[in-house]
């Protein structure tokens, strides 16, 4: 076991290291002068495009989820186990330091997260349900490149339902092992079985109710968790200057707790960051591309809203708990324990058992959002019914196992898929960005004519594999649609110059 954590630890760390940390910065810094800082400029649209009405059929329905369904269901994806054990992970490794990492590196993933959500709306294709996509759809149609998407779409099979599921359920076992405060041998077993046949009641059809009841309490549950660690902080408040004192001074220099060097400082925030906010990791986009929208732009920043919900508020109080409890990160265990001890201490008892509850509910959450993210990627390799039940009892297994592996060697397992998915769909939207570029110029002309911004597929005429937007316009009724369709038709020898 020691030596298999010990191959993935530095597989891993050679991955980040020399290839998905400087592709992830280089294209980040890219594509935030390239779209003149679009994850700051255009902060004010983020919330105004978050409220719009959704696109509606002839007959008046819904053409599918809104763009703050997809949100929210994006949303429950991102705020999990990264937020609090992640960003334990991330302290008692790297210091203090690596959160003033993780923050700078949202700050520069939200253009990633733009770039990416932006090519999924436009190469999404029509299911039963709505709109489905994602990179490995816009790795097909943009790229012409089917071959990329089905590697893509195998990495994150391994990424999601496998590697984070297995990682969503240790937590799970390793939070209510900590609550009761034992040893017990067989308790993890005992929690792998409950939490796996949970899943398979859900992932096998059985019991839709599940995921609609989870669906409904994780929001309030993520409110929960922020009201316990605004309490912390409103306790503590004479201390928030110390805390940020110790992010910004160990973020550039020597960690003198933990002798961490200013690389790794640098990594480990990078890592958990991305683990959090999965900006630019390719997961996002699959339940961006779900929304219907006028324009794909208005998705792009939506999902960037998203990264920063995540990062400077989720995250961001986890930090606080944990650096205001001053623990002693020489002998700091990763993971979870880190971040419950200093909830414990601050509150009590009664916090630990609380903070049990909302990761429960978060991790299952996410190991229903990790399964069906799989599934979509499943359909887009084939259709064939017997890979498909292979893979919902693999990924009751993957639960199981996950239960009761070693926390190093899920986290190192889970960093270094997590790298390559990353670094698959860098190199793809590093390619078609200069299709979102041209989206971004459209949207913020027709912006400042006053316009509320609408796209049709013959406003890109070099770009092939486009399958909706021709009727996109059919929003709210004839005479929207006629002044809408006479928007697009001003702007389209404004995309053909460009």
């Amino acid at each position: 076991m020691d030596a298999a954590n010990d191959f993935l630890l530095t597989w891993g760390d050679y991955l980040w290291t020399w290839l998905v940390l400087p592709v992830l910065v280089v294209l980040g810094l890219y594509f935030t002068a390239r779209s003149g800082v679009v994850q700051f400029r255009l902060i004010p649209e983020m919330f105004r495009t978050l409220t719009d009405k959704t696109p509606q059929t002839t007959d008046g329905k819904p053409q599918s989820v809104s763009a703050f369904q997809a949100f929210t269901i994006s949303a429950a994806s991102r705020v999990g186990v990264g937020n609090i054990a992640g960003v334990g992970t991330a302290i008692a490794v790297g210091g203090p330091g690596a959160i003033f990492w993780m923050w700078l590196m949202a700050f520069v993933g939200g253009a990633s997260s733009f770039i990416e959500s932006s090519l999924a709306q436009l190469f999404k294709i029509r299911d039963k349900d709505g709109f489905r996509g994602g990179p490995a759809y816009y790795m097909q149609r943009g790229l012409k490149a089917r071959w990329m998407g089905i590697v893509f779409a195998v990495v994150l099979i391994v990424c999601f339902p496998f590697a984070f599921s297995s990682l969503q359920a240790n937590t799970i076992a390793a939070t209510v092992t900590s609550t009761l405060n034992t040893d017990l041998l067989w308790l993890p077993w005992a929690i792998g079985i409950v939490v796996a046949l949970l899943t398979a009641l859900v992932v096998f059809g059985g019991v839709r109710r599940i995921a609609s009841v989870t669906q409904t309490l994780v929001p309030l549950m993520a409110l929960g968790y922020l009201l316990l660690g605004l309490i912390v902080v409103g306790m503590n408040i004479t201390r928030l200057p110390e805390v940020f004192a110790a992010i910004f001074t160990q973020a550039f220099g020597y960690n003198e707790v933990l002798g961490a060097a200013f690389g790794y400082i640098v990594l480990t925030g990078v890592k958990r960051g991305m683990f959090s906010n999965e900006a630019g990791l390719g997961s996002a986009p699959n339940a961006g591309a779900s929304a219907a929208v006028t324009h794909p732009v208005k998705q792009g920043l939506v999902q960037t809203l998203g990264v920063y919900f995540d990062t400077f508020l989720v995250c961001t109080i986890t930090a606080f708990i944990i650096l205001i409890s001053q623990p002693d990160l020489a002998s700091a265990e990763r993971g979870i324990g880190l971040t419950q001890s200093a909830l414990t201490g601050l509150l009590g008892d009664w916090a630990g058992i609380a903070l049990s509850v909302i990761i429960f509910l978060l991790a299952f959450s996410s190991i229903l959002g990790n399964y069906y993210y799989g599934e979509s990627n499943i359909e887009f390799i084939t259709g064939s019914r017997p890979v498909l039940l292979a893979y919902r009892i693999l990924v009751v297994v993957a639960v199981l196992a996950g239960s009761v592996a070693s926390a190093d060697l899920v986290w190192n397992f889970a960093d270094g898929v997590m790298g390559l998915m990353a670094l698959i769909n860098l190199i793809a939207i590093g390619l078609l960005s200069g299709i979102a570029f041209r989206l971004l110029k459209d949207y913020t002309a027709q912006r400042r004519a006053g316009r509320d911004p609408v796209f049709t597929r013959d406003l890109l005429p070099g770009v092939a594999g486009i399958e909706c937007w021709e009727d996109e316009l059919t929003v709210t009724g004839p005479i929207d649609v006629n002044v809408q369709k006479h928007q697009a038709e001003k702007h389209r020898d404004h995309l053909h110059d460009s």
